[in-house]
């Protein structure tokens, strides 16, 4: 997703643009790996003198229910990344760096018998590891 359309989603479910949003986004968008608040905090610290985690952790939960950030968990810490494609895929996502690459192969193609009797809502594949500059 590109910074436009993450700020037309905003505006469009009645948000406010500011330039911390624009530059949380920009963030995201130059970072292109999985980022924790405190990440976003440092990197914001310098530019915004006093931005708050109230500030980072509203703006992120907000991104989130729009859509405009996906997240994981790592270590007991939540991450997040922007939004990387309008196709269904999957992650593997480095422990170390945040770095992730698309899996295209979906294993929900493999269990519909296994499944049958289930309505299935959602789901969620990722696997974990280092990329080959953290190994």
């Amino acid at each position: 997703m590109n910074i436009e359309k993450a700020l037309i989603i905003l505006k469009d479910a009645g948000y406010k643009y500011t330039d911390k949003r624009e530059f949380m986004l920009t963030y995201f968008s130059k970072e292109d790996r999985y980022r924790t608040a405190k990440d976003l905090l440092n990197y914001m610290e310098s530019y915004f003198k006093g931005i708050s985690f109230d500030t980072i952790y509203r703006n992120l939960n907000l991104f989130h229910e729009l859509g405009i950030l996906e997240s994981t968990e790592l270590d007991g810490e939540k991450h997040y990344q922007i939004s990387c494609a309008e196709h269904h895929h999957h992650h593997f996502i480095c422990r170390a760096c945040g770095a992730t690459q698309e899996i295209e192969d979906c294993p929900m193609n493999h269990l519909p018998k296994a499944l049958d009797n289930f309505t299935i809502e959602d789901h969620k594949f990722e696997i974990y590891g280092l990329c080959p500059a953290c190994h």
